[in-house]
């Protein structure tokens, strides 16, 4: 299929892993003017210019086309050397989501799960939103290596090897840091037919970001109170919206790539 130019905005940045190809690459979603979602990868996201790199919550012009080796709709290549940057939306002092809320409100936000793997099988989707209406918990576990293979060390250093994907990218970029943990969500939806439960794997560059800071700040032996604090009590305290994916061989298989959180709105009274 031919190229496009797509303006896109972002909604989400998986914590990146090795690639042969790329050393290191992410997937990236975001939606469309047009309320579509739509998949981006790969990306080499931490090799590509600073002029370049992008945020959530940030518009972004670039050109893309559908991906030849990848049936799922809304996946497509993007050519990162046309990525220009746009506005941010951001939620200011206030906190304030309404521009965010307005954008998202196009989406289709599914009950439960189930609703978004039937909406899979039906029509291919294979992005969706997903609201939840309880976290029941958060598992932590341990990775099962905690540190890259040699054939993942191997890919991470095709950079240092090769030299920069962009010659006027100089800057040396650290080696990518493996998160020695898996995150899943345990979480309820309500649907017409009762309360569903459901756990899935977070793979939000957000989380494992968070995951990094608390470390630092807190030690290996004191993250994990504060971890659990900000995605078991703090976000779920707003209207928590999943943005899950499938994977690509495993179309049965969700991943939660990315958190959406607005504050829940006033009810007003009637009197």
């Amino acid at each position: 299929m031919p190229s496009r130019e797509a303006n896109i905005l972002i909604l989400c940045k998986t914590y990146p892993s090795p690639s042969a190809k790329y050393a290191e690459t992410s997937c990236v979603a975001g939606m469309e003017v047009n309320g579509s979602l739509i998949r981006l990868y790969p990306v080499p996201f931490r090799m590509i210019g600073e002029d370049q790199q992008f945020k959530k919550w940030q518009w972004i012009t670039a050109r893309v086309e559908k991906s030849p080796n990848d049936h799922r709709p809304e996946s497509h290549r993007i050519y990162v050397d046309t990525i220009q940057t746009g506005t941010v939306i951001d939620t200011g002092k206030r906190h304030d989501w309404a521009a965010r809320r307005s954008l998202i409100s196009s989406l289709p936000v599914y009950d439960s799960h189930a609703e978004l793997d039937q909406a899979r099988i039906e029509h291919e989707v294979s992005l969706g939103l997903v609201r939840v209406s309880r976290v029941v918990d958060l598992d932590i576990t341990p990775a099962k290596n905690p540190d890259w293979t040699n054939e993942e060390l191997s890919k991470l250093v095709t950079m240092q090897a090769q030299g920069s994907l962009f010659e006027e990218n100089e800057a040396s970029v650290q080696q990518l840091e493996k998160i020695p943990f898996d995150f899943h969500y345990q979480y309820e939806c309500n649907t017409s037919a009762g309360t569903e439960r459901f756990r899935h794997k977070i793979v939000d560059w957000e989380v494992c970001q968070l995951y990094r800071k608390l470390v630092r700040s807190h030690g290996r032996d004191g993250w994990q109170e504060p971890f659990k604090n900000k995605l078991l009590h703090e976000l779920p305290k707003g209207d928590l919206m999943l943005l899950q994916g499938n994977m690509h061989r495993y179309a049965w298989q969700w991943l939660i790539v990315s958190l959406i959180y607005p504050p829940r709105e006033q009810q007003q009274s009637l009197f």
